[in-house]
C-alpha cells in the first residue's frame, strides 16, 4: 500500500539462517501465552546467514542511508515496556548509503557469540535474542526482526556424570 506521498514500504526484508534446515528447533512461550518454534543456538555458537532485500516494484530504486543487521539480547519488563536492558548488541554494516536497484542478498556472520542467558518468558519479564535487519531511510526505516532460541550448556555435564554414577552403582549391586 503506497501512501499519498509515495513513502510506502518499497522493499521486503527476509533473514535466512545458514543452517536452518539442519539446526534443532526449540519451542518458546510468547508473551501472549502461545508457543512458537525458534531455531536453537548455544552459547558460543556462530550465528550466520543472509539478509535478502526484495524491491516491491521491479525496476524501481530504493534510496537508503545504509543497511545493517544486529544481533540483540534483551530483557523486557512487562510492567515497564519502555525500559529494556540490552545485554548484547552487535552490529554488522551490510551496505553503505546509496541506491538499491535490484534484489540483493547480503551475507552476515556473528562469530562465536557469547550468549550467557537462556531465552525465557515469565509473568513479568521476557529474555529474548533476535536478529534485526534495518534499511535506514530518511523518513521511516524498513525493519525485520527474527527471534532465535538460546540454551546454555553450563549444567549438562553434571547431569551426565550423575547418571553414569547411578548406573555404575547399580551394576555393582547385581
Amino acid at each position: 500500500k503506497m501512501s499519498f506521498f509515495g513513502f510506502g514500504q518499497t522493499a521486503d526484508i527476509e533473514i535466512v539462517f545458514d543452517d536452518a534446515d539442519k539446526r534443532k528447533v526449540a519451542e518458546v512461550k510468547t508473551d501472549d501465552g502461545k508457543k512458537e518454534k525458534l531455531l536453537l543456538y548455544y552459547d558460543g555458537e556462530t550465528v550466520s546467514g543472509r539478509v535478502n532485500v526484495t524491491l516491491r516494484k521491479p525496476g524501481s530504486k530504493l534510496e537508503h542511508q545504509g543497511i545493517k543487521v544486529e544481533l540483540i539480547g534483551l530483557i523486557e519488563l512487562f510492567y515497564d515496556r519502555g525500559n529494556h536492558h540490552e545485554f548484547i548488541s552487535l552490529v554488522k554494516e551490510l551496505a553503505r548509503p546509496g541506491d538499491l536497484l535490484q534484489h540483493t542478498s547480503y551475507p552476515f556472520e556473528f562469530a562465536n557469540v557469547e550468549k550467557p542467558y537462556e531465552v525465557y518468558t515469565g509473568a513479568n519479564v521476557r529474555l529474548r535474542y533476535f536478529l534485526r535487519a534495518t534499511i535506514v531511510r530518511r523518513l521511516t526505516d524498513i525493519v525485520k526482526e527474527v527471534d532465535i532460541a538460546v540454551h546454555t550448556l553450563c549444567s549438562y555435564p553434571d547431569i551426565l556424570n550423575s547418571i553414569k554414577m547411578e548406573v555404575g552403582i547399580e551394576d555393582c549391586l547385581h
